[in-house]
């Protein structure tokens, strides 16, 4: 079984392939460029140096959301167009969930955060059961401060990773009550081998789409679409 996986779904882009048991190869990019830049070119990159036909893969898998607007729309647009192309099925892999995954077997909780903007994140908490990660919370947009109590109110040891530690962990470090550490920057971000690896799950249990059912899951609205709600409930107001 050969999969393909893209993320795009944050500040990382991401490209892997997976065959069977085994990471074939993983292409992965944090830095100044845009993702409409790296993705493609990623991908041909890594189909020349193992010789990929596409045409070999069974599933292409993505990170879906949520996280970065634009990004996600990249990754997803790259995945549909391959998808239909090449009349292969989407594994839709929730970005949160695959951010745990890359802490395979840890013992506690698992807290991904993802910088959402305005003092919240993109989040959920997970812990493994043997070697199945199990959802304690999931995925959602939730204030830091909120999130904080949450876990201190499930007294257990909890290990952050994602971009949002950087920018909310003085605030986490002020309000945690509980035993906590932060994932060293091997796995302390997206990474398109850990969607890889939980899409060949979701493969096997029959969680997939096709190309052109596939949507990103945003979680919540855009800046934009937030300006435009806006606007219409002040005119509304203003009309009444």
């Amino acid at each position: 079984m050969k999969i393909l996986a893209i993320d795009s779904s944050g500040l990382v882009a991401g490209v892997a392939v997976m065959e069977d048991d085994t990471l074939v190869a993983e292409y992965t990019v944090n830095y100044k460029k845009t993702h409409s830049q790296t993705l493609l070119p990623m991908l041909e990159e890594i189909k020349d140096m193992i010789s990929l036909e596409l045409d070999t893969i069974d599933a292409i898998a993505v990170a879906g959301g949520p996280g970065s607007f634009t990004g996600l729309r990249i990754g997803s647009a790259t995945a549909k167009g391959l998808g239909l192309a090449l009349k292969k099925p989407i594994i839709h892999v929730p970005t949160v969930d695959a951010l745990a995954y890359n802490l395979f077997h840890t013992e506690g909780l698992i807290c991904p955060i993802m910088d959402a903007r305005r003092n919240q994140v993109y989040t959920g908490i997970y812990c493994f059961l043997e070697e199945k990660l199990l959802v304690v919370k999931e995925q959602c947009a939730i204030a830091v401060e909120d999130l904080a109590d949450q876990l201190n109110n499930k007294k257990e040891k909890v290990i952050f990773l994602g971009d949002g530690v950087p920018v909310y962990k003085k605030m986490l470090e002020q309000r945690l009550k509980i035993p906590y550490c932060f994932a060293p920057a091997h796995v302390n971000r997206q990474r398109a081998a850990a969607v890889a690896a939980l899409a060949k799950q979701y493969y096997i249990e029959g969680k997939i789409t096709s190309a052109e059912a596939h949507v990103p899951e945003y979680l919540r609205l855009s800046q934009a679409e937030r300006e435009l709600a806006r606007k219409l409930e002040e005119k509304k107001h203003g009309n009444d």
